[in-house]
């Protein structure tokens, strides 16, 4: 079991460093005003243990409105369909995009806990779908973003404006570091161009505190981060963005905030040093694992959470687990390492591609659950 350490002695890094670009970025810092990011609170001792996980998939790429719910002996799968009712005539419906969000509310006794894990590609798509799926920012308990990619963050800005005022003060926003804020370029195909940056300005005025979880910490009082999660298995990085160190007019990453092997470079590719996974601890059932976008390997995510919690059994595993540019071998070694795992429910959305649900459907169907934009999955005790 690895033991929950405090946060402010995991992943330290220099105040000071040498260094043009990291010199510039402070002095920057320093007349913006900057961000003032905290550090997560660490758990010491056993992570919470919940009576109840629901997790709703606010966006993800695809919407079958006529699919009908149902429900397993241990969990309740419900597709929310057209939104229509009998009280006006259909008007707006479900947005799907190349994106992903998720909602995850959970119970432990009377207390409730309500977490937003990344915002989709579009603010108009995240608006749009919380509005319909009857999601209140009022009570949301946290925010926590996976990692630096526009289809994960890009909705946030626009939705921060959107419920301004709505959001309870200080309202913290977990991300693994100071690279999620990097601008990046996508290099990979269909084609290269512009892949945004997280806008801090934007957080900043929407009164939120910007929470880096470098290590295990606890999230929204019920769930808990894996932190930076390393490389343990046979799982390959491939990078499909390049990462620009510095800031620009407001935009970009401080470079004595990084790493010292990135501070002084201009452009690097993208290791995902800062990709984080959250998970949740149902009682008696074992882990639910939201790995977002797995660019560091499903695997390797899924291990994190066991490692940091000390908990072996995985009940679901549910996110983008970035299969769709690997060949069928790896995929297949993919699906080896969960069916050795025993993991009871895999949610495969946004990024994972056919052939891993082709072929999880074929040797593991019992354990494969579908999902569309709005389905929700409601896991008891």
């Amino acid at each position: 079991m690895r033991l929950f350490c405090q946060c402010n002695a995991v992943h330290r890094r220099d105040v000071v460093c040498g260094g043009g670009a990291a010199m510039f970025s402070a002095i920057i810092a320093t007349l913006m005003g900057g961000s003032k990011p905290v550090k997560a609170e660490a758990i010491s001792g056993s992570v919470p243990e919940l009576d109840s996980v629901a997790v709703r998939v606010v966006v993800d790429s695809y919407q079958f409105a006529v699919a009908p719910s149902r429900k397993l002996a241990d969990v309740d799968i419900q597709h929310f369909g057209w939104g229509v009712s009998g009280h006006k005539p259909p008007g707006k419906t479900l947005i799907s995009e190349f994106g992903l969000s998720m909602l995850v509310e959970t119970r432990r006794g009377t207390e409730i806990s309500t977490v937003l894990i990344d915002f989709g590609f579009t603010p108009e798509a995240l608006i749009n779908n919380t509005s319909l799926l009857g999601i209140d920012p009022a009570g949301l308990d946290a925010l926590v973003l996976s990692h630096g990619h526009y289809d994960h963050f890009g909705g946030l800005a626009g939705f921060l404006r959107a419920t301004s005022g709505k959001l309870k003060p200080k309202l913290p926003m977990y991300i693994g570091g100071e690279e999620a804020f990097c601008s990046r370029e996508w290099t990979a195909p269909p084609g290269r161009g512009d892949f945004g940056a997280l806008d801090r300005k934007a957080i900043e005025d929407a009164n939120l505190t910007v929470t880096y979880a470098e290590g295990p910490a606890l999230v929204g009082s019920h769930g808990f981060t894996t932190g930076h999660i390393d490389r343990t298995s046979f799982e390959k990085l491939l990078s499909p963005s390049a990462m620009k160190i510095g800031v620009d007019h407001g935009m970009g990453c401080y470079a004595d905030k990084l790493p010292e092997d990135e501070r002084s470079q201009a452009v690097i590719p993208d290791q995902f040093r800062h990709e984080i996974a959250t998970a949740f601890n149902l009682k008696g059932r074992g882990l639910i694992v939201l790995t977002s976008c797995s660019h560091r390997g499903v695997i390797n995510a899924i291990r994190e959470a066991q490692a940091t919690s000390g908990i072996n059994k995985v009940h679901a595993v549910i996110g983008g687990f970035h299969l769709a540019p690997y060949k069928e071998e790896y995929v297949r070694d993919t699906v080896a390492a969960m069916k050795d795992m025993d993991i009871d429910y895999i949610i495969p959305l946004h990024c994972t591609g056919e052939p891993f649900y082709d072929t999880v459907k074929a040797e593991m169907q019992n354990k494969l659950l579908r999902s569309y934009t709005g389905t929700r999955f409601v896991f008891s005790a």
